[in-house]
């Protein structure tokens, strides 16, 4: 009965409640942030449980009033009232006991590296670079370039970037695949349609204490960082390549003046990398189904056609075909594509949880 597991996260709030003002646990800063944390991520719950405790009390109420003569039709019109929210509670309160993926509130490294098209793709991360950074600024988030290499023809060969705010991982995890292009590039003469694709990849930030590295793991190299198209660029040996030996990452940044900078900037992106790898692993070695693991499965798969001449912009994974593709572009409307990905994930969670 729902009641009944919702009585479960209300007894344990309150007993968080009670050991966090206890002596023992207010002298240890560690313990009490991390209880504090529990406490937090079951408030919404527990919430909705007390709301829901309400409703069921309120229709009871009212339905044993509806053959009081003085007070019948309007118990009448309340309980046509409380039993309409009653579904809708219960929605929003299977969402809230879906199983949280633990990388939902943490931030991300945004990956976007040119595949096939040559300069077009370079163009393409430019352009979906742009739009990240508008969606983010829509959403109230912080962002914050790790490193990028430049093409020639003004785009980038590859895109390193941090975002910072609330829930990031779990709105951005959906981005990860093959992103497809198809436009008229600015250099055709002919004006064919021309294709080409970029891969984006999605990185939970992770703590130090999630991962260590061995300092002998690691070949440093120092270089001059280089630039295109006569920009101004360091004359110092600042730029950074970090390789790690026992899988063969490459991790390299260039953006910071300061080497300092470029190293630790590199170790973050390197740390990452490193974890995301180890997660992957494990869920293969657990046969997990790759067709839930949505912003961790199979970065190879084509997810997402972006075609301007159509001015569409179509999303494979749930057949979500907009063709609003210069407004979601432009004003970083992702949240139009996003949404949708979020609502369908969510019914198949609920779907075989059984709930």
């Amino acid at each position: 009965m729902l009641q009944q597991q919702l009585q479960s996260f209300i007894d344990r709030y309150n007993e968080l409640t009670d050991i966090i003002v206890s002596p023992e646990v207010m002298s240890d800063i560690k313990k009490m942030t991390e209880l504090s944390k529990e406490q937090s991520s079951i408030k919404k719950i527990v919430d909705a449980a007390h709301e829901y405790n309400t409703l069921i009390s309120d229709i009871d109420d009212n339905k044993s009033m509806l053959d009081d003569p003085e007070l019948g039709e309007l118990a009448k019109e309340e309980l046509k009232e409380l039993e309409n929210r009653k579904p809708e509670l219960e929605e929003e309160i299977k969402l809230l006991l879906l199983p949280k993926d633990p990388n939902d509130d943490k931030n991300i490294f945004i990956e976007l590296r040119a595949g096939a098209g040559g300069d077009e793709a370079g163009l393409f991360v430019a352009d979906l670079f742009r739009t990240y950074i508008k969606f983010a600024e829509n959403q109230g988030w912080k962002t914050e370039i790790m490193n990028s290499s430049e093409s020639e023809a003004g785009g980038f060969k590859e895109m390193v970037f941090l975002v910072k705010g609330e829930s990031v991982y779990s709105k951005m995890k959906f981005e990860s695949g093959v992103h497809r292009v198809q436009r008229v590039p600015a250099t055709e003469t002919q004006g064919r349609v021309h294709t080409s694709a970029i891969t984006v990849a999605i990185i939970p930030e992770v703590d130090d204490i999630e991962i260590e590295i061995k300092a002998e793991d690691l070949k440093i190299d120092t270089m001059r960082a280089s630039g295109c198209g006569g920009q101004s660029v360091n004359t110092t040996d600042s730029a950074i390549r970090i390789t790690h030996l026992p899988t063969g990452l490459v991790v390299t940044n260039q953006d910071q003046k300061s080497q300092h900078k470029n190293r630790e900037k590199a170790m973050k992106v390197l740390k990452a990398r490193l974890h995301d790898l180890q997660e992957q692993e494990r869920m293969q070695k657990e046969g997990a189904d790759r067709k839930e693991q949505v912003g961790s499965g199979d970065r190879s798969a084509r997810i997402r056609t972006y075609n301007y001449p159509q001015g569409r912009i179509s999303d494979h994974r749930i057949n979500l075909t907009l063709y609003r593709l210069d407004a979601i572009m432009n004003d970083g409307l992702l949240n139009e594509v996003i949404d949708p990905l979020i609502a369908d994930h969510q019914a198949k969670l609920i779907e075989s949880s059984g709930l």
